[in-house]
């Protein structure tokens, strides 16, 4: 047959084999790159969250530590990680938020430990491998990830830890010397060029790395929602708000000049992270390069929970949930963008931590909140998912100390808290309640 083709003709069949053959070589990036044009990335339209042509709306939950038992090593379990995930799926929840990894040296008191990044781009090589081994993990079950890049608060390092390397002394303490000084230091960070500059580089790191077993790049990998700027960013000062705002939108435009595919988000609390000005969160929100609004709601931090009579203060809980939540609602209407309520929690009744101890009034709180985002889906709104506040598993909180301590088992509540504080565990009632609600939200999950 060849012979019969003119020289001309054989010139072109030869080019066409050689593409062919160079074709072979990048299977998986041009297979990578085909789900992504069939709409395997998440992304945003009309106000919704679109996901393979259809509207996105889900129960997630919050598993910072995810990574962690990815790596291999001491701190490691991947068995353990493994069985979480499918309890997860098993539930309807195919949405977690996780921490890309903690910063500075280990043995500081409540920080995260291990650490991702020792010094400024030196990186433990488990940790980055835990964090590859969770997205295939993920990816294997699809589902999907939030990852958020630094934090405003130093249980992971964060800010705090990039002030100190660029020069600006041994942070504060929020514990022990008072949260005056600790705002007072982290208020710098957003006016300190250094810290911007490592931060960045820090960013560019990890959106440049690939997945060592999907051979995939991060920011080809359509498992991940949404690249987020900080957890909880604030101005931490009134008189700090004009720098916070610009240095939001400048890393939110620096990630999508490293990542067009994936959707950014800022981490934000809502009015409460902007120093109570429902402005200046609309200023940050309506920026083009911010894809959705997201809101935290913690009612014993913020006050509305009396932890001496929860039954009894339930009502105000609620009805201060309701108000926070419509105004940032509202906002998102106008903004024409979806909003995730990604961090809300509530203790056990009587803020007891061991798992058999009941915990009937968080149960009527997350009712309140799937039932109304129940709602939105029905109505199409743009109240698109909430990540509760935190995935505990099968962790249970040591009996002998209230901290987390080398060889406890990881769960929802940082170091900094006590460990069972808002952890929902495997044996919960919580569980089947999630359940419920998730299944039925998630139309891709509830269809298998």
């Amino acid at each position: 047959m060849y012979s019969r083709i003119s020289p001309k003709g054989k010139e072109y069949v030869s080019l066409f084999l050689l593409l062919l053959l160079l074709g072979c070589g990048g299977e998986r990036k041009s297979a990578l790159s085909g789900e992504a044009t069939a709409g395997r990335f998440i992304t945003v339209r009309d106000g919704q969250f679109i996901r393979q042509g259809k509207p996105y709306y889900f129960i997630g939950t919050n598993c910072w530590y995810a990574p962690i038992l990815g790596a291999r090593g001491e701190f490691g379990d991947r068995n353990r990680l493994q069985r979480e995930l499918d309890v997860m799926k098993a539930n309807g929840i195919t949405n977690i938020r996780i921490l890309a990894g903690a910063d500075g040296p280990e043995g500081i008191p409540f920080r995260v430990m291990p650490t991702l990044q020792k010094t400024p781009g030196n990186y433990d090589e488990s940790l980055l491998d835990g964090l590859d081994f969770c997205m295939k993990e993920l990816a294997d079950r699809d589902m999907y990830a939030v990852i958020y890049l630094t934090n405003n608060w130093d249980w992971s390092g964060g800010y705090a830890q990039y002030l100190h390397w660029a020069g600006h002394g041994v942070p504060p303490a929020a514990s022990a010397d008072g949260w005056q000084a600790f705002s007072r230091y982290i208020a710098d960070f957003y006016s300190c060029d250094s810290c911007k500059t490592l931060l960045k580089k820090h960013i560019a790191f990890i959106l440049g790395r690939t997945n060592y077993y999907k051979q995939w790049k991060y920011t080809d990998d359509p498992h991940i929602l949404s690249w987020q700027i900080a957890n909880e960013p604030r101005p931490m000062d009134a008189g700090n708000k004009a720098v916070f705002e610009a240095w939001v939108k400048e890393m939110a435009a620096y990630i999508k000049t490293l990542d067009p595919n994936h959707l950014v988000s800022t981490g934000s609390e809502g009015e409460m992270g902007c120093e109570g000005d429902i402005e200046l969160y609309e200023r940050i929100h309506a920026d083009p390069n911010i894809d959705y609004l997201t809101l935290h709601i913690w009612p014993k931090n913020w006050g509305w929970l009396d932890t001496d009579a929860m039954e009894s203060s339930m009502e105000e809980v609620l009805s201060r949930t309701d108000g926070y939540m419509k105004t940032h609602i509202d906002l998102a209407n106008r903004l024409k963008k979806p909003i995730v309520l990604e961090e809300f929690g509530l203790p056990r009744d009587r803020q007891r931590y061991d798992p058999q101890q009941p915990a009937a009034c968080r149960d009527r709180y997350y009712r309140h909140i799937f039932e109304q985002l129940a709602d939105s889906k029905e109505k199409q709104s743009v109240w698109a998912g909430c990540n509760f506040w935190a995935w505990g598993g099968t962790a249970r909180p040591h009996p002998d100390h209230l901290f987390w301590r080398i060889g406890d088992d990881y769960m929802g509540d940082p170091g900094q808290e006590e460990q069972g504080l808002n952890s929902v565990f495997d044996t919960d009632a919580t569980l089947s309640l999630i359940r419920s609600y998730a299944l039925s939200l998630d139309d891709f999950t509830s269809e298998k």
